[in-house]
């Protein structure tokens, strides 16, 4: 799995941080994500899928 992210189009919600915070976080200054792991391991493959399926200005994409 490898992940990508359009952090121009980030709304700030931090679903993402919540759910998968090893790959996942959120700049101080305005909340916009930050991807901490592009190739997260095996076992934070469900969290991630489940962090794209929520963000609600679908930024988050994943890659086989």
């Amino acid at each position: 799995m490898k992940i990508t992210l359009d952090a121009d189009r980030c709304c700030a919600a931090g679903q993402c941080v919540l759910i998968a915070p090893d790959v996942f976080d959120q700049r101080d200054e305005d909340g916009v994500v930050v991807l901490l792991d592009a190739a997260p391991p095996a076992q934070a493959h469900d969290a991630v899928r489940e962090a794209a399926a929520i963000c609600p200005a679908a930024v988050i994409e994943i890659h086989s």
